[in-house]
């Protein structure tokens, strides 16, 4: 994800820079939405508004600092704006609202000086949403830059003091860079003219993160350096580590992307410095003198030698978006086994620091609430950050974006509500994150291909051995001419599963926001069917009893005589196992992430086990071993039934509707896939849900097999004695 920041190095007022650009930013997204509205593009309307409150939102600091009360009052505009729903009948109301808070911004007195400024904002807005419209091809991107493209050629017209030859080269570059956009032309050569724009228009070479002015970063993060070196003077060490966590999480953020570009090791050595050394230092009071010196003649230097770098990197020609989106990454699971292990244990640490970040701010207790927040990132993700952004750098600065999203909400005193879904999406991405450094191994596939072979042999097999007894009855009984309808009732009961599986597959896939409450339904209901088939198997274990039930089968068919008897008996008699069977596999999927190679494998070589046992049936009859595959089938089923009802307990946690009680060092810490493919996860709730549906088996199958038969037994025994007495008797 490229975080946009506004460039404030070229005025002697940066925080008038960001004002004057922020406000255009945001009202031109709302002059788009309102052309959509007009059109009745509800979508398009509610995304352009969305991209202008949250850029609006992103900068509430600094805008307060110029007007105060002008920002508030818009901010709370755009959030009510922002939750309005759209549709024909309060189109009005929403326009009014836009064209309101659009003259809001209009009343604003215009000061040219910024115009610069103001449209290389824009520009750097239309070259990181080129970018994403090229690489993921949305349309919405495209609209933005476009959108934005029309608005920077009108304020360089409309405002601009320029000489006539930087007035003609700018008309060329404008010219060349709207008509490449309007034509979708590749994304490099439009990058490579906006840079030239961005130049001219600023009177200097622009520097700094994939498209934007980085130089002011350096500038701030040495202006706090040099107030952190006065509270140190001034004893107040708390206030200096502050200033020093700002610096880096505030601002050396930005510039990692391009320093990484320029030279990775200086990268790392800046971040151990920044982040590390420095709050250590702090923290342990260490004498003013040594900690100065450590900033002017390692960090300071440092800084600069990362900038000269990226400006020599830029002024060579390279487009520092284009060499980081075409960058070689590692394979996933590439980390070493030092740093999986280091992973988790920070992803558990970040967890409970996430947690205590909830119940902070339920409590109204905000600082304590963005002190865990801040913690959870500084203190945790970094080390995660450090193996992750090897394989997946765009997934880590998203989830950085996520980081510094909570803690804008803490400051801004968003509703409860904003905070645990931004919570519950970092929850997602922290397993998202251990599932990339650990890779998938070698244990977690392997279950995942059993698991799969299980259910699709278990849901088999019912249906195997009925149809197969169906065919050989009506072969021994010579009604040959019933055996093609048995067959067109399979076929369609094929048919109907597929229907199935592709209608559950679109419902979860449009879910959107209730994906995962959805997805924890199902493993429940899965656990339930699991649970439910199971003691029906195990009640039917007996070779006798099994039989017994084929016959009822078989002589219901036979005795209605008529075809669409049999093509209902083999529909229904494989459509419920094929439904129970796109429960169970959209529940495996949900949490197999990766593994989808091994599920498909084991379903494959299922199907064939369930054909070789349909034609054993067939020529073997009685002699097949039915009690050892019942017994097995129905392990196997206690098995998924206990792994899927710990998955949904763990996901109606992590959507905070069943509590969450740690007990790591207590239940194994097992790594993400295995855990997913097991069910097991080191929380007291999960836990006993396991063991309680683990007893209940336990106490069936010891019933059923043991208690019963030698109860049975000894009912048959006292009967033949009782037969024997009274047989006695007689004579």
């Amino acid at each position: 994800m490229l975080l946009f920041v506004i460039p404030s190095a070229y005025s002697i007022d940066n925080s008038k820079v960001r004002y004057y650009s922020v406000i255009e930013v945001t009202e031109t997204s709302l002059n788009l939405a309102l052309t959509s509205l007009e059109n009745q593009d509800f979508e398009s309307t509610k995304n352009f508004i969305e991209f202008g409150s949250t850029h609006f939102s992103k900068n509430l600091e600094k805008l307060r600092n110029v007007d105060a009360s002008l920002t508030d009052e818009v901010h709370i505009s755009l959030l009510d704006l922002q939750t309005r729903q759209l549709n024909p009948e309060n189109l009005s109301t929403v326009s009014s609202e836009i064209t309101r808070i659009v003259e809001i911004f209009e009343a604003i007195p215009e000061d040219e000086e910024y115009n610069p400024n103001v449209t290389v904002a824009l520009l750097i807005i239309v070259d990181e949403q080129y970018a994403i419209f090229e690489s993921e091809g949305s349309e919405f991107s495209y609209q933005i830059a476009v959108g934005f493209m029309e608005r920077a050629n009108q304020i360089f017209y409309s405002g601009t003091d320029y000489n006539e030859r930087q007035k003609v080269e700018l008309q060329s570059f404008f010219n060349d860079m709207f008509e490449m956009v309007k034509n979708k032309d590749p994304y490099a050569s439009i990058a490579s003219t906006n840079i030239w724009v961005q130049r001219d228009l600023l009177g200097t070479d622009v520097v700094g993160t994939i498209g934007t002015d980085s130089s002011s970063f350096y500038i701030v993060i040495k202006e706090l350096y040099a107030e952190l070196m006065i509270e140190l003077d001034n004893g107040d060490y708390k206030k200096a580590e502050q200033l020093g966590i700002e610096a880096y999480l505030e601002n050396f953020e930005y510039l990692e992307p391009e320093i990484e570009v320029a030279d990775a090791e200086l990268l790392y050595q800046l971040e151990w410095d920044m982040r590390e050394e420095l709050r250590t230092m702090i923290k342990n009071y260490e004498d003013p003198d040594v900690i100065k010196s450590f900033l002017v003649d390692s960090i300071i230097p440092r800084l600069d030698t990362a900038e000269a770098k990226v400006a020599d990197l830029r002024a060579s020609g390279v487009v520092i978006a284009e060499v980081f989106a075409n960058k070689e990454t590692k394979p996933m699971g590439s980390a070493s086994e030092g740093q999986k292990a280091e992973v988790r244990d920070e992803i558990d640490f970040i967890r409970e620091q996430l947690m205590a970040t909830e119940i902070f701010y339920e409590l109204g207790d905000t600082q304590a609430a963005y002190a865990s927040a801040r913690t959870a990132y500084l203190d945790s993700y970094e080390y995660v950050e450090i193996p992750l952004r090897a394989i997946a750098p765009d997934f880590t600065f998203e989830v950085e974006y996520q980081f510094a999203t909570l803690r804008n909400q803490i400051n801004d005193g968003a509703p409860i509500e904003d905070i645990s879904t931004t919570i519950i999406s970092l929850e997602r991405s922290l397993d998202e994150s251990e599932r990339l450094v650990s890779g998938t191994g070698t244990i977690a596939p392997m279950i995942a291909f059993i698991s799969s072979f299980s259910i699709i042999f278990r849901e088999g097999l019912e249906a195997v051995l009925i149809l197969g007894a169906i065919i050989t009855y009506l072969e021994a009984s010579r009604n040959h001419k019933f055996k093609k309808y048995v067959h067109y009732g399979i076929g369609l009961a094929i048919g109907a599963t597929a229907v199935t599986w592709v209608i559950a597959s679109y419902i979860i896939e449009i879910s959107g926001a209730n994906r995962e409450l959805i997805e924890a339904i199902a493993a429940l209901s899965a656990t339930a069917v699991l649970f439910y088939v199971s003691f029906w198997i195990l009640n039917k274990i007996e070779h006798k009893r099994w039989m017994e039930f084929v016959k009822a089968k078989v002589f219901q068919a036979s005795a209605a005589g008529g075809t669409s008897v049999f093509i209902m008996l083999s529909f229904f008699t494989v459509y419920r196992e094929g439904f129970e069977t796109v429960l169970f596999y959209q529940a495996m999927f949900s949490f197999a992430k990766y593994m989808e190679f091994y599920v498909g494998l084991g379903f494959i070589l299922g199907i064939v086990s369930l054909l070789g046992i349909y034609f054993g049936f067939r020529k073997l009859g009685k002699r097949l071993p039915l009690r050892a595959l019942f017994g097995l089938t129905m392990g196997i089923g206690a098995y998924l039934s206990i792994a899927f009802l710990g998955n949904a307990i763990r996901e109606f946690q992590v959507l905070d509707f069943i509590p969450y009680t740690s007990m790591l060092g207590t239940i194994p810490r097992l790594d993400i896939n295995v855990a997913t493919m097991t069910g097991i996860y080191p929380t007291l709730e999960t836990t006993v849900g396991q063991i309680i549906l683990l007893a209940v088996y336990l106490v069936a199958s010891l019933y059923v097999l043991v208690l019963r038969p030698k109860r049975q037994k000894a009912l048959a025994s006292m009967r033949k004695s009782r037969a024997q007495v009274d047989e006695q008797q007689t004579n």
